[in-house]
């Protein structure tokens, strides 16, 4: 983005509050919660680009550390549209507090309860459950992603690559690393 943006204290209540609200969504991780992360904060606010939304996940994935830093550099980033280094210090800290806060406190106490109870017939048919919702959480996010490579008919060997992965991670016990290594070579050949 090349304008700065202007963030009224509304709109950082406004980013937190959203955020408050993803958290307890978050059934499969903050990673699941990202199709609304993208509708919001680019499509809806414009307050992040395709291109630093795309960049924020991939970023965070590959660092190590936790699964959610990718919400800390998307706050990170509107900070820096919308003014420098304090206002992206002050974007990181109300993206993550309002990520964390709710799902946060949600899971330390039902687990307590569920561990408690967790014989009961509720407790497991709810766990059982759960999964189809990730699960489709997760290929929302995935879709996503991928269409930000472009038209599949243009982008092939991209989109080649992208199935052929997905079948070998799901049906082979090969290590990412791999994965992740043969792709980088794909790219450095200028191959996708």
């Amino acid at each position: 983005m090349s304008e700065v943006l202007h963030l009224a204290w509304a709109d950082w209540f406004q980013l937190f509050f959203h955020f408050l609200s993803l958290s307890l969504l978050a059934v499969g991780g903050a990673i699941t919660t990202a199709p609304d992360m993208h509708r919001f904060l680019v499509d809806q606010q414009g307050w992040l680009s395709d291109s630093q939304f795309n960049a924020s996940i991939a970023i965070a994935q590959a660092a190590p550390g936790p699964n959610v830093l990718f919400v800390a550099l998307m706050g990170w980033n509107v900070g820096l549209n919308a003014g420098g280094l304090l206002p992206a210090l002050f974007g990181v800290l109300v993206s993550m507090l309002g990520i964390m806060l709710p799902s946060s406190s949600l899971t330390y106490f039902a687990s307590r309860w569920s561990h408690a109870n967790r014989e009961l017939r509720s407790v497991r048919a709810f766990k059982q459950g759960m999964a189809p919702i990730v699960i489709a959480l997760l290929i929302a996010t995935g879709w996503i992603l991928a269409s930000a490579h472009g038209e599949p008919a243009r982008d092939w060997p991209l989109w080649l690559t992208t199935v052929v992965t997905a079948l070998i991670v799901w049906r082979t016990r090969l290590h990412l690393l791999w994965l992740l290594a043969a792709g980088a070579l794909l790219g450095w050949f200028g191959l996708v």
